[in-house]
């Protein structure tokens, strides 16, 4: 009788999934962290308008403080961290009051407490009205959430107060056409938004805005809903030509097109009235995720270029004979990948046993070269 053997094979993958795959890891961490590299502890930058801030529940278990990414790496390394993202205007906590004897090893000349920081149960590592953990253990497969650009929590699709996830404006691949989603409870804080024109919304084949919120908008003047101009320096209110109606967007999501914040009225009873509700962050424009990753991609730029500078420089400094063994280096390990891509069905996966038989050939070829 044959035996049954539970096959533990090594996962494979091809050589361009793999590149791709560490490539898009690459960029997403960068995306993240702002191009934050993590050495140096960002609190005597103060209030940062964004930045990847992390919960550490080992130190402070009740969830009321966030730490900078330097201070996740050399300060909590190999403690329980929550990952948080981003957050606006916040400031490193690491070793402050909140830490009792700990003490920040990056920046230890700390206020007590940092006063303007806002703190909600994503530091507690819970998330969305459920309150549950990302990942939640009691769940096969994950749920993807999305974030509120006004209170930064984190909701599950399903649990957004729709009748149904297909109101959420998708294209006809399932990918977002919103740039910016503001949560139940906090659209109540922004229902002047509705008094603006229906190009601020974005709209799906079944979005909930074009069927509950783009019908209480108000036209204008010439009885059509016009897109609003930029209005960074407008004198006059925009919303004085909308209709006086009070209109409110409690319990009902907002999902923002491309560009929304652009088109916000900056007239000085607006800018007071943002004030007011504590939302001033709206009309700045590096407050978005959109713009923080922009910026995000330019420094990951800039950074591949110095990088790039850097080795051609040293390279530059070498002898004639330290360089051109590194040029016939790189030759012979290109003629072998090439030899090795073209002899192999590259959408095939490739093994361990397969990349190492690469570097013996290039060993071997060494060897009679000597």
């Amino acid at each position: 009788m044959a035996e049954v053997f539970d096959d533990e094979t090594e996962q494979t993958i091809s050589i361009q999934e793999y590149l791709k795959e560490v490539e898009e890891q690459e960029l997403e961490a960068d995306l993240v962290l702002g191009g934050d590299e993590g050495k140096e502890c960002t609190y005597s930058k103060g209030y940062m308008k964004r930045q990847a801030i992390f919960s550490c529940l080992t130190c402070t278990p009740d969830g009321n403080a966030g730490v900078c990414t330097a201070c996740s790496l050399s300060c909590h390394d190999g403690h329980e961290i929550v990952e948080l993202w981003t957050k606006r205007n916040f400031r490193c906590d690491c070793g402050n009051s909140k830490f009792g004897d700990f003490i920040c090893k990056l920046f230890s000349n700390k206020d007590v407490e940092n006063a303007n920081n806002s703190y909600n149960h994503n530091f507690k590592g819970s998330y969305c009205i459920c309150n549950r953990p990302y990942p939640d253990p009691d769940v096969e497969e994950q749920v993807e959430m999305i974030q509120c650009c006004m209170c930064e929590d984190w909701f599950h699709e399903e649990h957004l107060g729709l009748s149904s996830i297909d109101e959420i404006p998708r294209d006809e691949e399932g990918e977002p056409l919103y740039e910016d989603f503001i949560c139940p409870a906090c659209s109540a804080i922004c229902s002047f938004l509705i008094q603006y024109p229906s190009s601020i919304w974005a709209v799906g084949r079944h979005s909930a805005g074009k069927d509950s919120l783009l019908s209480e908008l108000p036209e204008n003047n010439s009885g059509s809903k016009e897109s609003v101009k930029d209005n960074t320096q407008t004198d006059s209110c925009v919303l004085e030509t909308s209709s006086s109606a009070s209109i409110t967007a409690e319990n009902k999501p907002m999902f923002l097109s491309k560009n929304w914040r652009g088109a916000l009225c900056r007239c000085e009873k607006c800018i007071n009235n943002y004030k007011l509700k504590n939302i001033s962050f709206l009309v700045d424009e590096e407050d978005s995720i959109a713009e923080y990753e922009k910026i995000a991609k330019q420094k990951r730029e800039e950074k591949l270029q110095e990088q790039e500078g850097a080795e051609l420089k040293l390279f530059d400094n070498l002898g004639h004979v330290e360089k051109i063994e590194i040029l016939n280096g790189i030759a012979d390990m290109k003629d072998e990948i090439r030899t090795f891509m073209e002899s192999f069905d590259s959408s095939k996966p490739i093994t361990s046993a397969d990349i190492h038989q690469v570097f013996e050939n290039l060993a071997k070829k060494r060897r009679r070269t000597e």
